[in-house]
């Protein structure tokens, strides 16, 4: 189990890396899009290019953020059962889900998104906009996302398990967002 703990430490980390970059990339994203508001009006100059990289900047942002917010237990849940549960049976849910939902789910997209990526890579794909970008980077974001949303699901697996026989202790702890 400590091998499998290691590993999913090693996750973790890949993981918290990716969500850091991914809070930079919103802070980018945010300037980007006030420097082009105040080119547009101040000089009425616009680039589909500058449109189209903030787009990609959001992009990149959630499908990286998605492992990060796996890791920090703050993904979005149907609390119906999951509140009232007790810690074992908060694992067991997460078990569950995990290893019937978010794996196979996340396994099959990757998969799908795959040959997406590499016809828009073989071809050069480009924006058919005027000064448009080129298509395969934020497609390859796509398949990276899902893959690192995989081995997060993975991590997290190997912590329930290992906190349900007693090798680690893990907070269950989830709270619904406000609204």
């Amino acid at each position: 189990m400590s091998i499998l703990l290691s590993f999913s430490r090693a996750i973790d980390a890949v993981s918290a890396f990716v969500g850091k970059i991914a809070e930079y990339l919103v802070l980018l994203c945010c300037l980007i899009s006030a420097g082009n508001a105040i080119v547009r009006y101040a000089i009425n100059y616009s680039s589909n290019g500058w449109l189209e990289i903030q787009w990609y900047l959001f992009a990149f942002v959630v499908i990286l953020g998605a492992s990060h917010t796996l890791r920090n237990n703050e993904h979005v849940r149907v609390d119906l059962i999951y509140g009232s549960a007790s810690e074992r049976g908060k694992l067991w849910i997460d078990i569950f889900g995990l290893t019937f939902l978010l794996l196979p789910a996340c396994i099959y997209l990757t998969w799908l998104c795959w040959p997406f990526f590499a016809l828009s890579f073989h071809e050069g794909e480009i924006s058919s906009n005027a000064g448009g970008l080129i298509r395969w980077p934020v497609k390859l974001m796509i398949v990276s996302g899902f893959g690192l949303l995989t081995l997060q699901g993975i991590s997290e697996l190997i912590k329930r398990i290992s906190a349900l026989t007693g090798h680690i202790q893990i907070d269950t702890k989830y709270e619904k967002p406000l609204q």
